[in-house]
């Protein structure tokens, strides 16, 4: 069962949107509304999907979400009538993962949730290899500078001067990077 928060300004709205989740089988963690000082609301509620009702999403709206989507992701799905390409791709861009534009069924409120969950999980998915991705060639790039100190201060070729550094590394039980980015650093005073 999936705790879900509720941001809707009309009241009426709100209560069609809990019953609808309810029936569809989530627990309602709590309805505000307004996405005003949403990370400390998030951090207080705790809930597993946040799913906005606006009849268009504001600038303050989006920036918030941003914060959110930046220091606690969730699953945000966004119901709206506003079906501008601009305003969506900036709501994407802010971290929503389903975007539904128009009157909502709310029998289909079981698979929007699903689908924002999944494309959520995909999203964060796809950032972990990115950010992995980035601190590896940000390795990369250190070590190659450290060979390339070695190649020109000791006359090594490129094989040598990882050999060097490998060496190095196992001696002081330190990773291979930790060691080059200590060369470069060194490098930098002395060179």
């Amino acid at each position: 069962m999936l705790r879900i928060l509720i941001i809707d300004e009309s009241r009426v709205r709100a209560a069609e949107l809990c019953a609808g989740l309810v029936t569809a089988g989530h627990q309602v963690a709590a309805v505000l509304p307004s996405v005003l000082d949403l990370t400390a609301q998030i951090e207080a509620i705790k809930p597993d999907v946040i799913l906005i009702e606006t009849n268009s999403p504001s600038r303050d709206t989006l920036e918030n979400l941003a914060v959110m989507s930046r220091d606690m992701p969730r699953p945000v799905i966004m119901l709206t009538h506003e079906n501008d390409s601009d305003v969506m791709r900036a709501a994407f861009k802010a971290g929503v993962s389903a975007y539904v534009v128009d009157n909502l069924d709310l029998a289909r409120l079981k698979p929007i949730v699903d689908v924002a969950i999944a494309r959520f999980e995909e999203h964060q998915r796809l950032k972990r290899e990115v950010a992995t991705a980035t601190q590896k060639l940000s390795e990369r790039k250190i070590v190659e500078k450290a060979k390339g100190i070695l190649m020109k201060t000791r006359g090594l070729d490129e094989g040598q001067a990882y050999a060097a550094l490998r060496k190095l590394a196992m001696e002081r039980a330190q990773p291979l990077v930790k060691v080059a980015g200590d060369l470069v650093a060194m490098a930098k005073f002395l060179l």
